[in-house]
């Protein structure tokens, strides 16, 4: 079993930034891949970024490539999504996830990922 919780969420202008945090427990939490997604109101969740369960392997969805970053501290079983230059568009509830099989390099499809956060959401302002 594996708890996640995200936080970091709020309402931000445009351009702005902000971090979320994704706390994990549970499960050996080094072992596996963690992924972060998004689902606007009428929207399908999509995926915007994962890494894998090492660190050493990053993805990003293209409309977020280049403005986010994630990165995690296993240490800590956290892991962080740095958003600068937010866009309207970036509003969103967003959910981390952990990958479902160990060592992964992190997918972006999300029968790949099995444990979810509860969401926390971002509002980007015009």
């Amino acid at each position: 079993q594996v708890q996640l919780v995200e936080s970091g969420g709020g309402l931000v202008q445009t351009g702005g930034s902000l971090r979320l945090s994704c706390a994990a427990s549970g499960r050996t939490f080094s072992s596996y891949a963690v992924g972060w997604f998004r689902q606007a109101p009428g929207k399908e969740r999509e995926f915007v970024a994962a890494i894998s369960w090492r660190g050493g392997s990053t993805s990003y969805a293209d409309s977020v490539k280049g403005r986010f970053t994630i990165s995690r501290d296993n240490a800590k079983t956290t892991v962080y999504l740095q958003m600068n230059s937010l866009k309207p568009e970036d509003t969103a509830i967003y959910y981390c996830a952990t990958g479902r099989r160990p060592e992964d390099w992190g997918s972006r499809a999300i029968p790949d990922y099995d444990y979810w956060g509860q969401g926390t959401q971002v509002t980007v302002s015009s």
